[in-house]
């Protein structure tokens, strides 16, 4: 269960990152937790040649640490799509907490939808790693490749999906130049906060190459 083509993407778990290839400013809760060897997670920012943004995660929802990892020390890399198509929730010690409740229901819809999804944030993290990281409060964190635009219309029918489930459920569209809310873009708002690599804008047109006219 590994990726192999293409560059990291946003929310890709990757595997190769010690405590010692952190800079000296990572507090020692990074390091501790690097000491586990889990995976890092792929963050939005503009990276230099050779290099990918990644983000650790520690055990409280404050630690999070930002940096950088060389590609050429990435030993295994895991996309959302593949850690949604493992089905891990139905062994997960914990199936019945609300978030993995809703990913068992979520799971034949979603897997007729015609797009890509992947489940990623603290309950990916724990399926991929077998760390701890989910509560049995956590969110539903969830990622539908839209490489296409989306109709508003379409948007709706697709929330409908997620409108009567155990738990919270975030849903995110990844569009070739960043990620939205699907909510949000269902709603009819004249723009969108569009999260892009360089930094968060808003937009009209979550699918028009950054810099077009609005």
């Amino acid at each position: 269960m590994t990726d192999h083509a293409g560059a990291p993407r946003p929310h890709d778990l990757l595997w190769g990152l010690g405590a010692e290839q952190l800079p000296d400013s990572a507090p020692a809760w990074a390091l501790e937790a690097l000491r586990q060897q889990p995976p890092v997670v792929v963050r939005r920012a503009v990276a230099a040649p050779g290099w990918v943004a990644v983000g650790v995660r520690g055990q409280s929802r404050d630690q999070r640490f930002a940096t950088w990892m060389r590609l050429g020390d990435i030993r295994r890399r895991l996309s959302p799509e593949r850690l949604a198509s493992a089905r891990g929730w139905h062994d997960h010690p914990h199936s019945h907490w609300p978030a993995l409740r809703a990913l068992s229901l979520l799971q034949a819809p979603l897997d007729g939808c015609g797009l890509a999804w992947g489940v990623t944030g603290s309950i990916g993290f724990e399926l991929a790693s077998g760390l701890a990281a989910a509560h049995a409060g956590s969110d539903l964190d969830l990622v539908l490749r839209t490489p296409a635009p989306l109709s508003r219309q379409r948007a709706g029918q697709l929330c409908a999906l997620f409108g009567d489930l155990p738990g919270k459920v975030d849903v995110q569209l990844e569009t070739p130049h960043g990620a939205v809310a699907l909510r949000e873009w269902a709603s009819g708002a004249t723009r969108v906060l569009l999260k892009a690599q360089d930094g968060p804008r808003l937009v009209a047109d979550p699918w028009a190459p950054l810099g077009s006219p609005a």
